[in-house]
């Protein structure tokens, strides 16, 4: 589990195609820390550690999670968000983000705002109703709030911290988003379906 708290900014140093995609990620973190097998977040994904180096780390990328993620943009020198797993005691500053990505969301348009940026943003239709005004989202790992939805699309502020900290300075119109919707609002649609199903099946 996750926060969708940004806590480093990586970048990769190398892919290799092997069975699946490695790739080898360089971070500021204290990587002797990093057990083999260790989940970290990698711009919204869930991976697994399989290697690590003095300021490296190296992990494996699934067909399944290449077809799903952005993740099969990745070049070398790509700077992704990174987030090792919550332990327990850890701050939760966030919301609740399991690292699994629901889909891949379009970036409309950019725009100043105060000293924030505001985004809008399209996802795809079938996860579009997960999506609701002052819910949370993840975008590319990073735990927004969202301010207002219409149909398939939506909108969030950027603050100065959030902007710096993270790779969404990168982004402009165009570009494109892993996208993680709130747990707790795919599990209160999935109560309703069954509500539902239960009241036609008496009906």
């Amino acid at each position: 589990m996750f926060t969708g708290i940004i806590t480093d900014v990586g970048t990769v140093e190398a892919l290799e195609q092997r069975g699946d995609l490695r790739a080898v990620v360089k971070a500021h973190y204290e990587t002797q820390t990093i057990s083999d097998g260790a989940s970290i977040a990698c711009s919204g994904a869930c991976l697994t550690v399989v290697d690590k180096g003095a300021d490296w780390f190296a992990v494996d990328i699934s067909k399944e999670t290449l077809d799903h993620t952005t993740l099969g943009a990745w070049s070398v020198g790509s700077r992704i968000n990174l987030e090792r797993s919550l332990r327990i005691g850890d701050e939760l500053g966030g919301h609740m983000v399991s690292g699994h990505v629901d889909g891949v969301a379009t970036v409309l348009s950019l725009i100043d705002e105060g000293d924030s940026r505001r985004l809008t943003i399209r996802v795809p239709g079938r996860i579009s109703r997960f999506i609701a005004s002052k819910g949370s989202v993840a975008l590319d790992g990073i735990s927004l709030t969202v301010n207002e939805v219409e149909a398939d699309v939506f909108g969030v502020n950027i603050i100065p911290h959030t902007w710096e900290e993270t790779t969404l300075a990168d982004v402009g119109p165009g570009s494109r988003l892993n996208v993680e919707i709130d747990m707790l609002a795919r599990y209160v649609a999935r109560l309703t379906e069954q509500v539902e199903a239960t009241r036609d099946g008496d009906a």
